[in-house]
């Protein structure tokens, strides 16, 4: 066993509880997109991403707690601290966006919704392979091809949010303009979360390779 090896804690607890929870936000951005893509049954489907939410909150709290009491980690504190937060700000803003469509009423979604739903769908499939990657740190750069994709989608997202508005503002209906200005902008920070998470991860990659 080399020096790291023995220094460093073998207890892979923090790895088992990052991808638990990246394993919850990419569910909750499927059942976010599915809501988007048939704007049925509404409030059951707003549960079932509520429900995830709240689970991604146990799973952040019992990472804080195992960092209170665990002396030497596998990364360091902050990097636990900070990749946790990321996680758990994605699933706040799916979470966001789903409650947010039903209480303000929404009867129908439309393109731009569904476009930037699965651009977030696209960034947490991409967050979750790069968090099973620093279990290992073998392939850095494998970790950093995911981040540069995350980075790639959020200015997608950009783009699309754009032209929502842009789109938007042909409308003469002042409420229904908040409104919907409101859910495009929750759908696109989500995605700036994914890319905060992503340069988490690229810190983390380029700190322990």
């Amino acid at each position: 066993m080399g020096i790291k090896e023995w220094l460093i804690p073998q207890d892979k607890i923090f790895f088992d509880l990052f991808e638990r929870l990246a394993a919850v936000v990419v569910l909750s951005s499927y059942r976010l997109v599915d809501l988007v893509d048939d704007f049925s049954d509404v409030k059951s489907k707003v549960h079932q991403i509520e429900q995830l939410e709240h689970e991604g909150d146990r799973i952040t709290h019992e990472i804080y707690e195992q960092l209170n009491r665990t002396f030497i980690t596998p990364l360091e504190p902050e990097e636990i601290s900070r990749l946790a937060s990321a996680l758990d700000d994605i699933l706040d803003y799916i979470d966001g966006t789903a409650s947010k469509m039903y209480n303000y009423g929404i009867t129908e979604t439309d393109m731009h919704m569904v476009e930037l739903a699965k651009l977030v769908q696209l960034s947490v499939v991409e967050v979750e392979e790069a968090v099973k990657g620093i279990r290992a740190l073998k392939y850095p750069h494998l970790i950093e091809h995911r981040c540069i994709e995350i980075n790639r989608l959020e200015n997608l997202a950009d783009d699309v949010l754009a032209h929502a508005t842009n789109d938007l503002f042909h409308s003469t209906d002042a409420v229904r303009i908040i409104k919907l200005k409101d859910v495009y902008e929750y759908l696109e920070i989500a995605t700036d979360k994914c890319e905060d998470a992503a340069n988490v991860l690229s810190d983390i990659a380029i700190r322990h390779s």
